[in-house]
């Protein structure tokens, strides 16, 4: 990450941070995420447990949305802010940041959740609700022709995906050339998407006048949210090692890619921006207390509730 803002400071070679960010997103979403979505799902179980994720991800995104909403028409915030901050507070990093640190820091078994929390949950939830409440609260050109939601869908990893759980639920095994072409493939996945996180954080982008607008963001994605998985979580009955594994990764920091959506609808895009910058910071300290926490957490509602009061 240091090393993508360093590229931003110094852009070596005349290559400018957005322009090397486009670059190297691009070579990731349509070659190699494909390639890791089906290296990790081809071999995974899926079935119920892959249920469970979409409950506790789809759940915890839309408490976070409602939360954010109520709280913005309270405090009588403008639309396209609205609907800035109601993307930034519940759509967190699950795969640009999620990915990489949950396999450091839980083990490989850890990709499997985190690309099931994305293609089953996130995604799909930023894909329709996400886009619909953009369109609502920011601006549309005339010219514009409505698209249908799920066009979205018609998307590499998503293709890559429906392949993998094809391939996986009729037992058929993957040649050893092509399981080792889709390894060497996805284990450039984590360390691109951590430079290009680093190539998208654009300190210039903070405006300390916005900092009313960031606070709420902040208090609902990095503890509300959590405490919102960790409650769906509990009922489930994946084991506890998935279960920290889940909510780690809804805990992450508001996600890149909405500031796509914040431009595309005319949102608040440098607002958006901020909150990215400053929860990914406070990730830093955000991120180790949580995995402390559900380390040693005692998966019950007795726990739960003591927690939370």
């Amino acid at each position: 990450m240091a090393c993508g803002a360093s590229w931003r400071l110094f852009s070596p070679a005349g290559l400018s941070a957005e322009h090397t960010r486009l670059v190297l997103t691009t070579v990731v979403y349509y070659i190699l995420l494909p390639a890791l979505v089906l290296d990790v799902l081809w071999t995974s179980t899926i079935g119920w447990q892959s249920l469970q994720y979409t409950l506790i991800g789809m759940g915890a995104i839309a408490f976070a949305l409602l939360c954010m909403g109520l709280l913005g028409k309270l405090l009588r915030f403008e639309g396209k802010r609205l609907g800035a901050v109601m993307l930034a507070a519940a759509f967190p990093n699950v795969t640009y940041l999620g990915l990489p640190v949950l396999e450091q820091v839980l083990g490989t078994w850890s990709r499997s959740v985190v690309i099931q929390m994305d293609l089953f949950a996130a995604t799909p939830f930023l894909f329709t609700v996400g886009i619909m409440l953009a369109r609502h609260l920011g601006e549309v050109d005339a010219a514009d022709k409505p698209r249908s939601i799920w066009l979205f869908f018609n998307a590499p990893p998503f293709w890559a995906a429906a392949l993998a759980i094809a391939l996986n639920q009729n037992a058929v095994t993957a040649p050893d050339w092509l399981a080792g072409v889709l390894q060497k493939l996805s284990v450039t996945v984590a360390p691109l998407m951590i430079f290009s996180l680093g190539l998208a954080l654009n300190w210039r982008s903070i405006r300390w006048h916005s900092l009313p607008y960031v606070l709420p963001v902040v208090v609902i994605k990095m503890l509300v949210m959590p405490m919102v998985a960790l409650g769906l979580a509990i009922s489930m009955s994946i084991d506890n090692e998935h279960k920290v594994a889940a909510v780690l990764d809804l805990a992450m920091p508001s996600m890149v890619l909405g500031i796509v959506l914040c431009d595309r609808y005319r949102l608040d895009s440098g607002l958006y921006a901020m909150t990215v910058i400053l929860t990914t910071a406070l990730s830093l300290i955000s991120l180790p207390l949580w995995h402390h926490f559900l380390s040693h957490f005692q998966w019950d509602y007795s726990s739960f509730s003591a927690f939370a009061f």
